[in-house]
């Protein structure tokens, strides 16, 4: 072993080499939307590709825009060819997919770059597991240190420096981490579907509990509701508006809102930032009303900020508040979400007037106490395999990380 150079790499064996991306590949990006905008996304047509496509390393073709044959032919250097390396640059930054398979032409939207080996040095099979590891990854670290980097730059994938053996170790080494990464994505794909299980279990304990009760056999009557179905006899239904008073929160621009600060700033679905001013305080539920995860319920309490994109809720004087919040989630607010808004949205006029169930007071404590006993159950199952999904995640990266660096060998067939 020989001493890199490079903090983020280390030693690697005597005969490998240390390139920079940039002397030995293709690398392009769009430059802005050059005017694309969501008019410009069809039915049909070459396609846009986006990071959302990506899954598990390739491009899922069926979610994919697609844009007119113009738009396509605007810019030469991003249309895609089979072989290419595709990362994502915003948001999810550092997501990847091989491509495989063209099924029609593409193009990349503005958050991509392609990344296209040059002189034969090194295969993209090989540099998608380097840029899968902590190679990559303590390199961005290090070169985002002390500042919020929400992009990664062109420029800066450019300048990233990365271990490189013979293009037949490369190739012994892509068919092994395969095997190997195709069994741990494997398990962390069952994993995954294991907590998705727990989660719909969780909520139809709730369902279950905030319209048929938790006091057992009982004599039952129909409500009236399709998704409520029967319900004790001694309930009745009623007009969300009675139990809850909501509103929007108000608008912060991103400016605004700081990494640090005084008071917590919320948005539909947890903390966005800090804030030196509130628009709330006590105890609070937050309902999501914006976006894919409209509909979600959280308990919030103190000082904070609730942005536009949250309806502060509060109990009326016929409802507590624990309860309320395991109502609200029976309720599956996101059922309720407009479909004729470009982003999915929930009306607060709307959901004020879905009809629920009104449950005497005794029974409401009875009904919250026992759900804090079975959700904890379930979020401690949950929590675990969550964990271990992150353990998994984490070990797949150093695995990658010791074999793309020499210091592991490929076992001998």
């Amino acid at each position: 072993m020989k001493d890199s150079g490079i903090e983020w790499i280390e030693e690697i064996p005597e005969k490998w080499d240390i390139v920079k991306l940039k002397y030995y590949s293709y690398m392009k990006g769009r430059i802005g939307w050059q005017g694309l905008g969501s008019s410009d996304f069809i039915d049909e047509g070459p396609y846009c590709v986006t990071g959302t496509d990506f899954i598990n390393g390739k491009v899922n073709w069926e979610t994919c825009y697609h844009v007119s044959e113009e738009r396509y032919e605007m810019d030469k250097f991003i249309q895609i060819q089979v072989g290419d390396l595709l990362i994502t640059k915003d948001g999810t930054i550092g997501k990847l997919a091989k491509i495989t398979e063209l099924p029609d032409k593409a193009c990349l939207n503005s958050h991509l770059l392609i990344i296209r080996p040059l002189h034969n040095r090194f295969s993209n099979e090989y540099l998608y597991y380097v840029l899968s590891s902590y190679v990559f990854w303590k390199y961005y670290t290090i070169h985002s240190s002390g500042s919020i980097m929400a992009s990664l730059s062109q420029e800066k994938l450019k300048d990233f420096s990365f271990p490189v053996p013979s293009l037949k170790e490369q190739q012994l080494l892509v068919s092994y981490l395969d095997r190997k990464c195709a069994h741990i994505d494997n398990i962390i794909e069952k994993t995954k579907a294991s907590v998705e299980e727990y989660k719909k279990l969780r909520q139809a304990v709730i369902t279950q509990a905030v319209t048929k009760g938790v006091r057992g056999d009982r004599p039952m009557k129909d409500s009236g509701i399709e998704w409520i179905g029967e319900i004790p006899q001694e309930w009745d239904i009623i007009s969300l508006k009675y139990l809850c008073n909501m509103y929007a929160g108000k608008n912060l621009v991103s400016e605004q809102i700081a990494p640090e600060g005084e008071y917590p700033v919320y948005g539909g679905n947890g903390i966005r930032g800090y804030y030196n001013e509130y628009n709330c305080e006590g105890n609070n539920l937050l309902v999501g009303r914006q976006g894919a995860l409209c509909g979600n319920v959280h308990r919030v309490s103190g000082k904070f900020w609730a942005t536009e994109h949250a309806v502060i809720t509060t109990n009326t004087t016929y409802c507590i508040m624990d309860y309320l919040f395991y109502l609200l989630i029976g309720m599956n607010l996101n059922q309720y979400v407009s479909s004729t808004a470009a982003q999915p949205g929930l009306s607060v006029s709307t959901i004020q007037n879905v009809k629920t169930c009104f449950v005497p007071f005794e029974e409401q404590q009875e009904i919250a106490e026992y759900l804090d006993k079975k959700c904890t159950e379930i979020d401690s199952l949950i929590s675990k395999k969550e964990q271990f999904l992150t353990e998994l995640e984490s070990y797949k990266k150093s695995m990658i990380y010791e074999y793309v660096t020499g210091k592991k060998e490929v076992p001998q067939a």
